[in-house]
């Protein structure tokens, strides 16, 4: 048996997240058929971990095991044959017998897209989230930095979810504008659910005026939901990198 690691791309509009489920077209079980069909196995593929509807990935990582005589480097032509085209393995390569997608990985980074500008953009309803209120760009970016660091993440969390862990490490947490664009990135061990979304969420709110850009340490110490910004809407946020020792 052979342990093969995919990198894959994704534009998640059209799938109901990457985790599958009954009645419902999925990231993962679009990838298992796929694999099915060129290499007449259905494995068992495991994901660094779930995206919602409608969240996109720059570079998913997934992994399973394969009796196939398809060289591990060639493995992605064979997928990609039969895959849609918002559905593109970018790498294939064989990997210790041990590495696991979601459990060897040590840090991931998300990116948001904000479009802040008077009218929205028929061309990226699915890809950034507009907003048409004048933001406080310096507001945001002075006030993104209070998130780095390892702290108890309650507050960025939606409520209903089953983890009892909170702590989580954030490497890296700033802003970048790119003409009408506002673009987050952030990087952490690991996300609650929800957690960049509602971050992004804050932020925005910071910009309105609506929440004070040093209010994020307190809302933190707090750990109460309701006193951060409401969860900002998926078509924003991308999956950037997963990282492994």
């Amino acid at each position: 048996m052979t342990n093969i690691k995919l990198v894959i791309a994704y534009d998640g509009t059209n799938y109901h997240g990457w985790q599958s489920q009954a009645n419902a077209v999925t990231v993962q079980d679009t990838l298992v058929s796929a694999i099915y069909r060129g290499i007449g196995e259905k494995p068992i593929l495991i994901g660094s971990g779930r995206t919602d509807a409608g969240v996109h990935a720059i570079a998913q990582v997934a992994n399973f095991h394969s009796e196939s005589d398809v060289p591990p480097d060639k493995m992605k032509y064979v997928i990609n044959a039969y895959l849609p085209n918002d559905i593109h393995v970018m790498d294939s390569s064989q990997v210790p017998d041990d590495f696991h997608a979601q459990f060897s990985a040590v840090r991931k980074e998300y990116m948001y897209k904000i479009l802040n500008a008077p009218d929205p953009s028929v061309f990226h309803t699915n890809y950034a989230y507009w907003v048409g209120r004048r933001l406080s760009f310096e507001d945001m970016a002075c006030a993104c930095k209070d998130f780095l660091g390892e702290h108890d993440f309650s507050a960025f969390c939606a409520t209903g979810s089953k983890v009892t862990d909170f702590t989580r490490r954030i490497f890296r947490s700033e802003l970048e504008k790119d003409g009408d664009f506002i673009i987050y990135t952030v990087q952490g061990s690991g996300f609650l659910y929800n957690m960049v979304r509602i971050i992004i969420g804050t932020l925005i709110e910071i910009g309105m005026g609506k929440i004070p850009k040093d209010a994020i340490p307190s809302i933190i110490k707090g750990k109460d939901r309701r006193k951060a910004g409401r969860t900002a809407p998926p078509q924003g946020l991308y999956l950037k990198n997963v990282y492994y020792e």
